[in-house]
C-alpha cells in the first residue's frame, strides 16, 4: 500500500493507564458533525487479561436511519499512541484506514514520524484486514497475529444526562437524578476496536494512550 501523508484533524482525546474512558460528544465545532469527530476513546484489559482492548467510536448522535448509510470516512486515518517510557510521545501506533469496506490496521509498530503528522506504516510486519459490518449485521472479528480487529457500527455506550448537565452549569440544578436520562439513548456511534496482547506493547509495564482523527491533505 503506498504510503500516505495524513495531517492531524481533531484534538487527542486522552492520555490514559489500561483502564480509561474519555468523551467528546458534541462539544467539537471544528469536526462536530464530521467524519472525523471522535465521540470517545476506551482502553481497558480484555477478557483475556494479558490483553489490552482500545476502542475509538466516530460519528455520534447517528440515528437509526443514518446508521444505515454512514461510513467510515476514506479520507480519515484513527491512529492509536501509545507511550511506553512516560515522555507524553508516542513510541508505538498502531493504525486504521478505511478502504473498499474494509479496515486495514498497522501496527503496534514505531511511528514514521511523531507528533501532528502521520504516515500510515504500511511496512509494518504488523498488519490486518477486517470486513465492516454493516449495520444490523453479526459483527465481524477476524484474528491476527493474537490481535483482534473489528470496524462497523454500534450502539452508543456513553450514558451521559446531558439536559441536566447544562442546567447545572446555567446554576438552576444543583446535582444529577439517579440515573438519570440518557441523552444517547438510542444513538450509534461508528466503531474501531483493536485488543492487542499486552507483549506487544510493553508487557506489564504502565503505559499511556490516546487517539486520534488525522485527514488526508
Amino acid at each position: 500500500m503506498k504510503k500516505t501523508k495524513i495531517l492531524i484533524a481533531t484534538a487527542v482525546l486522552s492520555i490514559a493507564t489500561f483502564v480509561a474512558i474519555a468523551a467528546d460528544h458534541i462539544d467539537a465545532p471544528a469536526v462536530q458533525g464530521g467524519t472525523s469527530d471522535i465521540t470517545d476513546f476506551y482502553a481497558f484489559r480484555g477478557e483475556e487479561t494479558s490483553n489490552l482492548v482500545l476502542i475509538a467510536n466516530v460519528q455520534g448522535l447517528l440515528t437509526p436511519n443514518a446508521t444505515s448509510s454512514a461510513t467510515f470516512d476514506e479520507n480519515v486515518l484513527l491512529e492509536f499512541n501509545i507511550d511506553t517510557d512516560d515522555d507524553n510521545v508516542e513510541d508505538l501506533v498502531i493504525q486504521a484506514t478505511p478502504r473498499d469496506g474494509k479496515m486495514y490496521f498497522f501496527g503496534p509498530t514505531a511511528p514514521a514520524q511523531t507528533g501532528l503528522n502521520s504516515t500510515i506504516v504500511s511496512t509494518s510486519s504488523n498488519a490486518a484486514v477486517v470486513d465492516i459490518t454493516s449495520y444490523g449485521a453479526s459483527a465481524i472479528v477476524e484474528e491476527f497475529g493474537g490481535m483482534k480487529f473489528f470496524a462497523g457500527p454500534r450502539d452508543d455506550p456513553f450514558f451521559f444526562d446531558f439536559n441536566t448537565y447544562t442546567e447545572i452549569i446555567a446554576g438552576n440544578a444543583s446535582g444529577f437524578n439517579n440515573p438519570g436520562d440518557d441523552t444517547f439513548a438510542g444513538t450509534n456511534v461508528l466503531s474501531v476496536v483493536v485488543e492487542v496482547p499486552k507483549s506487544m506493547i510493553g508487557g506489564s509495564g504502565t503505559i499511556k494512550t490516546w487517539v486520534e482523527s488525522k485527514r488526508k491533505q
